[in-house]
């Protein structure tokens, strides 16, 4: 048997977590690398190919003054690429150096810096209150709203039926940091017909600047539990993202883009907080929770209309570390 202290090589201690939930080996599993040193990008992403999770985050350290301050260092990888921003490579790398690293933290929140800029993620206790499950939230970037596709071409490259879409609502490209094509239906029970055609999916999308389709919809409403149960409350919406050839059980970037496209459009009130639950079909259930304000009249909110007045746009969920060990490299 080989005693790992004994390998030759450069040992870099890497965590495993799952995000956008409680229980070990659901949410969505992301890798996460410290210190990485000299490592060139080409062996990032070689190593987060080798991970062959969605994602894999390095997190650079610094002097702690300075992370404070400016955000800690982290680079979000693919399997295929780096990334400007990632939801559960945010929520989860923050989740572990909010454990592993708490000088960094300040009123409860750690701050990232990665290439899309800083991302601050807060957390409902210190780990001296409650180690794992970490539940945080992080405020993401100001949306960008892009073009508006067309309901038929949709419905081609994702298999769903053009009179699944929700039709008081556009298709719409947003961006928080990474760009989606938000695509509401009039519920989540047409989920189980997606089926994205990559190829031609990710050609169409790429070529007006965004990257995959999240698909939402939502689940019918649960009977009241009294007469005087809350009639009006938010219900439960279901989402699906596939990509590079899987599924995501967990997009908390796409999450951010899909709940200020429903802010913006009036689907849901300014400031609700909404629960998402993604994963279910790949056995991997999440749980993200998400809110974001809509400043001005809806009725300037029309398909029309670039401008978004959407803000303080905050996705949320918990973190729980599942395992830790060693990379040896030469």
């Amino acid at each position: 048997m080989i005693d790992a202290t004994e390998t030759t090589g450069r040992g870099l201690e890497y965590f495993v977590l799952d995000v956008f939930t409680e229980t070990p080996l659901q949410g969505n599993p992301l890798a996460v690398v410290i210190n990485p040193g000299t490592l060139s990008t080409e062996k990032m992403q070689a190593i987060a190919r080798e991970m062959n999770l969605s994602e894999t985050t390095f997190v650079e350290r610094g002097p702690s003054e300075s992370e404070r301050r400016e955000g800690v260092r982290v680079r979000i990888f693919t399997t295929q690429e780096e990334l400007p921003f990632a939801g559960h490579p945010t929520l989860g790398t923050a989740s572990l150096l909010r454990v592993i690293a708490p000088e960094v933290v300040v009123n409860n929140t750690l701050t990232l810096n990665l290439n899309v800029g800083q991302v601050p993620v807060r957390f409902e206790a210190s780990p001296a209150v409650s180690l794992w499950p970490a539940h945080g939230e992080m405020t993401q970037r100001d949306p960008e709203f892009g073009e508006i596709l067309d309901a038929a071409d949709v419905s081609a490259l994702t298999g769903i039926a053009v009179e699944e879409f929700d039709h008081t609502l556009p298709i719409q490209i947003v961006s928080t940091g990474t760009a989606f094509a938000i695509v509401p239906l009039r519920s989540a029970e047409s989920l189980a017909s997606l089926h994205v055609r990559q190829e031609e999916a990710s050609a169409f999308l790429r070529a007006r600047g965004a990257r995959w389709f999240y698909v939402l919809g939502p689940e019918a409403p649960a009977p009241p539990t009294s007469p005087t149960a809350d009639l009006v409350a938010q219900p439960a919406w279901r989402a699906r993202m596939q990509f590079n050839g899987g599924e995501d059980p967990a997009t908390g970037s796409a999450a951010g883009c899909a709940i200020s496209h429903l802010v913006r459009y009036g689907a849901v009130p300014s400031g609700a907080t909404v629960h998402v639950c993604q994963g279910v079909e790949m056995g991997r259930p999440s749980d993200l929770f998400l809110s974001a304000k809509f400043q001005g009249d809806s009725e300037e909110a029309n398909f029309t209309s670039q401008d978004g007045n959407v803000s303080d746009v905050r996705v949320g969920g918990s973190t729980i570390l599942v395992a830790k060990g060693h990379l040896f490299l030469p």
